[in-house]
């Protein structure tokens, strides 16, 4: 699959692929957060948007455009803007991007990456066809100052299906009527319940282990493996310098 960004006005965005580290999880009690591997997954699945400058931004809590004051020594190109008003801080990424038919772009601010006052707003971009930029945004969720440093994620996206979503057909069902999914959740429940009791015994095989690894590396409550795909992190490519790069539309040749 193609991912094309097309540079505008000289300008390259500063982009990279998503690395699983977050400051919070670093400081977690012996790094304890990234034993949750959906959250590492998640935390890589995709590209960051870096700031080209250091800001701050002020917002007086008034929904005028005006209300928000974006102050850095930097050229004005390089700093977001208020543009919407209604306490929105609006990033351009200086770049138009490209996807092959039926996929989109979901873009919104970095997984798992807390910052306090603000919040990421999230779009998903019909990418394969709109020669139109877009922007970022993010809300103040109160009035106050923000500051966001050179080279800090403002933006992350990645490629998703068109029609994925609206082609799922979601039902209920009782555990009961799959026996060997209900066994196996059983064995799950009954050992996790046993483990999480033990943590509580000085000595026991439980605080040597500390926690609880099936999940991680894929394998089922009795030790074996699924006839099923399993990762244990993500790979994803940086963008490079492609030249006269067809349209992602073309037909392949």
């Amino acid at each position: 699959m193609r991912l094309i960004c097309r540079t505008l006005h000289g300008q390259k965005p500063l982009i990279r692929p998503a690395p699983v580290e977050r400051d919070w999880m670093d400081g977690s009690p012996e790094g304890f957060a990234y034993r949750c591997l959906p959250l590492n997954i998640a935390n890589a699945h995709g590209w960051e948007v870096l700031c080209p400058a250091a800001f701050e931004a002020s917002w007086d809590g008034e929904p005028a455009a005006a209300s928000i004051r974006v102050e850095s020594d930097a050229p004005a190109h390089l700093l977001p803007i208020s543009h919407f008003g209604s306490g929105v801080l609006t990033f351009h990424l200086h770049g138009l991007f490209r996807t092959e038919p039926a996929v989109q772009l979901w873009v919104s601010g970095s997984p798992n990456r807390i910052k306090d006052g603000i919040q990421p707003l999230t779009a998903l971009i019909e990418t394969d066809w709109a020669p139109y930029t877009f922007t970022m945004n993010w809300r103040f969720t109160r009035k106050g100052r923000v500051r966001f440093e050179k080279d800090e994620p403002f933006c992350f996206f990645f490629p998703l299906k068109l029609d994925l979503v609206e082609s799922v057909r979601p039902v209920f069902q009782p555990i009961e009527q799959d026996p060997a999914t209900e066994a196996a959740y059983r064995a799950w429940a009954e050992a996790r319940n046993g483990f999480n009791k033990a943590l509580q015994d000085e000595g026991s095989a439980a605080r040597e282990a500390k926690w609880q690894k099936n999940y991680f590396q894929g394998r089922m409550p009795d030790g074996s493996r699924p006839e099923r795909s399993h990762r244990t992190r993500v790979r994803v490519a940086p963008f490079q310098e492609a030249g006269d790069e067809p349209d992602a539309n073309a037909p392949a040749s």
